[in-house]
């Protein structure tokens, strides 16, 4: 009833339209009408309201187009099954459930998570159509000790889009993508497998777009950032939701078919945003200043310490840091 209703008053948006006769064209109270309403409008939509004149349509939320997603999308497979949510607790969460139960390959896309969680389970903030929300669910024939490679594929991805449409930013290894020192885009990678197989993969993709500097909580302002909030522009979502579906399966498929990260290695050296600086290395017992040195073929970080020594990181062993100047 909700869209029959939107329906009708984008019919006649530049003029009032009384409950009455919205009421009459649907067959359902006026009361009823005005419950619709109501619920519209928590959902974004601006919906203006005059005595004896009714109900004008003044602006709708943004939200995501997922057929013209689909029909604009270069992909093989990734992106072909989509299944999208109004509002969801997390993208990771209902893709894991349905990897587990349905046991396929498809992408999760929700306009809000009410439960949306980072890496080391911090809180994602994930307001309603203004950012991107999504997992991807993965079946890849590969090591399971080689899954954390997916996490760097992913940034790659992401990175080299927003390079495409003129954003500036930089991959804080192995799964942050950052601009002027702030965080825009996290990346969490969850696993299921055995000891020698991997059953299935979940990567979740959280961008920070169209956010504005009021959606943004006082304790994460000096930390987090969106896209919309640096370049001073609104972005299509929808848009960039195809532009990374396309540029990571390129990617993947990539790595799966040349056994080798060449090309997600080559994005990530460059847009390195800790590379030839100093960071701190955070563990539960010590927390220690090293060089950031490289990333090696297999996606590992190479650090020096203050004695000259190289160690290679794992992604996910170890929290990386880094300090005021690390961008």
């Amino acid at each position: 009833m909700k869209n029959k209703i939107i329906e009708v008053l984008k019919e006649n948006k530049n003029e009032y339209i009384s409950g009455e006769v919205i009421s009459e064209m649907l067959n359902v109270s006026r009361t009823s009408i005005w419950k619709y309403i109501s619920k519209l409008r928590e959902e974004g939509y601006i919906i203006e309201s005059a005595s004896r004149k009714g109900y004008r349509l003044v602006s709708s939320p943004d939200i995501l187009d997922i057929d013209k997603i689909k029909k604009s999308l270069t992909t093989k497979y990734i992106g072909r099954d989509i299944y999208y949510y109004n509002s969801i607790d997390s993208t990771n969460k209902k893709a894991k459930n349905l990897a587990m139960n349905e046991n396929k390959e498809a992408v999760i896309i929700s306009e809000e998570q009410t439960m949306g969680k980072g890496r080391l389970g911090r809180n994602w903030i994930s307001p309603k159509y203004k950012g991107i929300w999504m997992s991807i669910i993965l079946k890849p024939e590969i090591a399971p000790e080689e899954a954390p490679k997916i996490t760097q594929i992913a940034a790659a991805a992401v990175s080299k889009v927003l390079d495409d449409i003129n954003i500036e930013n930089k991959i804080k290894w192995p799964n942050d993508i950052v601009i002027n020192k702030k965080k825009v885009c996290g990346i969490l990678t969850e696993m299921n497998g055995e000891i020698d197989k991997i059953n299935f993969i979940v990567i979740g993709i959280g961008i920070n777009v169209n956010l504005e500097e009021k959606d943004l909580s006082p304790d994460i302002k000096d930390i987090a950032t969106s896209l919309k909030i640096e370049s001073k522009i609104f972005i299509d979502r929808a848009n960039l939701v195809k532009n990374i579906l396309n540029e990571f399966e390129y990617l993947y498929e990539d790595f799966l078919n040349s056994k080798s990260m060449g090309k997600s290695l080559e994005i990530c050296r460059r847009k390195s945003a800790l590379l030839g600086k100093t960071v701190r290395l955070i563990n539960v017992n010590e927390t220690k200043k090293v060089k950031a040195v490289d990333i090696d073929s297999e996606g590992r970080l190479i650090i020096e310490d203050e004695f000259g020594k190289i160690k290679r990181i794992i992604s996910g062993e170890i929290s990386i840091r880094g300090l005021n100047d690390y961008v």
